[in-house]
């Protein structure tokens, strides 16, 4: 993707899924205030052997989701983003590598999708995570950074109100998996 006006860069939307046969896959798109693409990185799939999965125990998920793949991507990026979404608890591991706020989508005004995941944050279902609400954007933050819901929220402000911050969740997807099909 071209560079554009990087003062308009707003916001990252960094993802990673599970490819049954190949492992996993991670995407970070950057856009601007209007929902236009600045960059675009995405990795080769990445396959923990069993060396690894005994190593890292529990922490394998938050390793790769954070430092391998996450702050992989995010160092890829010409400039960083003022905040980064997320949709899985541990893809907020990339916060640890970065200074932006890290989010993840919880809820929003639009319908759940079948292929975007849907999490509660309360009491019974906290997982260590503190939830916010902007307008009608529902999100999480991982607890030990509960403090970045002010800048957060700032970030957030300078969006048009119905920027749906889910959205580019299935534009990542759809890029890797024409990057796939192209590369056969």
């Amino acid at each position: 993707m071209g560079s554009g006006d990087r003062s308009a860069a707003v916001g990252g939307f960094y993802t990673v899924f599970r490819h049954e046969q190949h492992g996993l896959f991670g995407g970070l798109l950057l856009l601007n205030r209007n929902g236009r693409p600045l960059e675009f990185h995405c990795t080769a799939p990445i396959k923990p052997n069993r060396a690894q999965e005994i190593l890292y125990g529990a922490s394998l998920e938050s390793y790769l989701h954070g430092e391998a793949i996450g702050a992989a991507l995010l160092a890829k990026a010409s400039a960083p983003p003022t905040f980064v979404c997320v949709e899985t608890p541990a893809a907020l591991a990339v916060r640890e590598f970065i200074e932006a706020p890290v989010a993840m989508i919880v809820a929003d005004a639009q319908p759940e999708a079948e292929d975007r995941p849907l999490f509660r944050v309360d009491a019974a279902h906290e997982r260590g995570l503190h939830s916010v609400t902007f307008g009608s954007r529902r999100l999480a933050l991982a607890k030990r950074f509960a403090a970045d819901e002010k800048p957060l929220a700032e970030q957030l402000a300078t969006l048009p109100e119905h920027f749906d911050l889910a959205e580019p969740f299935a534009r990542i997807r759809g890029a890797i998996e024409e990057a796939q099909r192209s590369g056969r």
